[in-house]
């Protein structure tokens, strides 16, 4: 399959069993709601998906369930950032050989890293691999921000990095991003709450973790400005907004899992220490989906 990413992205989430366990049969459900409603690629082990509460075994197994689900209908992205060069090295080797089409790279979190430890991270892992790389930008998480020279100076100077997922909810620095360096790297939204702003602005993707929640709706955006509607584009956004602003508004995992269970499909709670969401959240959350019209897709 070609891996040039386009159109919207599920950024996953991970199901868990009641006794804490990853459940593979709901992630199958789950990769199988995003195919069914036209999403345009899944991502496995992203911040969604939990990773950093997942053990080397887990995120092995999460990513390989994926793909074997995915079956190719749809390229997977498989998140193998880590703490330290040699573990994502080793998840980034296993994610490609398991199949997945691009291999997502966090910064290194936790300890406060230069930008030249930062970007030696992201240079070093790519060399070791064959997949077009993604570098994940979250500076709320890592402590570094990944600004729009430097993301264009490492795709003009390493050839596999190919993508930049920008989750700093900056739409300036993801405008610089899609304006001056498209020619070098794809630039793909990773903040919810900008998906339309992105879209219209040019990003040739965005990659969303209300996609779990409401996939046929966010789908039915992005093509209505892929047409070149944006007044249908614009009533859309309308309509789905106030869902996503509530669950950008709490914290987040909890939500995505709360709105899902909501929907009748519920795929545990988060894993601990993380705890569910209060309940008058969920019940906002709630409320808001049930007044989407017509009603949300169902597995």
């Amino acid at each position: 399959m070609s891996s040039q990413l386009s159109g919207v992205l599920t950024a996953l989430a991970t199901p868990f069993t009641d006794d804490g366990a990853i459940d593979e049969a709901k992630l199958r459900l789950l990769v199988e709601r995003s195919i069914d409603a036209g999403v345009d690629g899944v991502v496995a082990c992203g911040s969604t998906g939990e990773f950093a509460m997942l053990s080397r075994e887990e995120r092995h197994l999460v990513v390989q369930v994926v793909v074997d689900q995915a079956a190719g209908r749809v390229p997977v992205v498989a998140q193998t950032g880590a703490t330290n060069t040699a573990e994502a090295i080793r998840l980034s080797r296993h994610a490609q050989d398991c199949g997945a089409d691009v291999i997502m790279l966090i910064s290194p979190y936790y300890e406060p890293l230069s930008m030249a430890e930062t970007t030696h991270y992201f240079r070093t892992v790519a060399d070791t691999i064959d997949r077009p790389v993604m570098l994940y930008n979250m500076p709320s998480a890592t402590g570094v921000n990944l600004d729009a020279a430097t993301v264009g100076k490492l795709g003009r100077e390493v050839e596999n990095i190919r993508y930049i997922k920008d989750s700093s909810g900056d739409m300036g620095q993801a405008t610089q991003l899609i304006h001056h360096h498209s020619d070098h790297i794809s630039t793909i939204i990773g903040w919810d709450s900008l998906v339309l702003a992105a879209l219209t602005e040019g990003a040739p993707a965005v990659m969303a973790g209300t996609a779990n929640v409401i996939p046929h709706e966010i789908v039915a955006l992005h093509r209505a400005v892929a047409a070149g509607d944006f007044a249908a584009a614009q009533v859309q956004w309308n309509r789905i907004y106030p869902v996503i602003d509530a669950i950008l508004s709490a914290p987040f995992v909890p939500a995505v899992k709360a709105a899902l269970d909501a929907l009748g499909q519920p795929i545990g709670k988060p894993r601990q220490p993380t705890s569910d969401l209060d309940s008058a959240a969920a019940k906002r959350i709630s409320k808001l989906l049930a007044e989407l019209q017509p009603a949300t897709a169902t597995i």
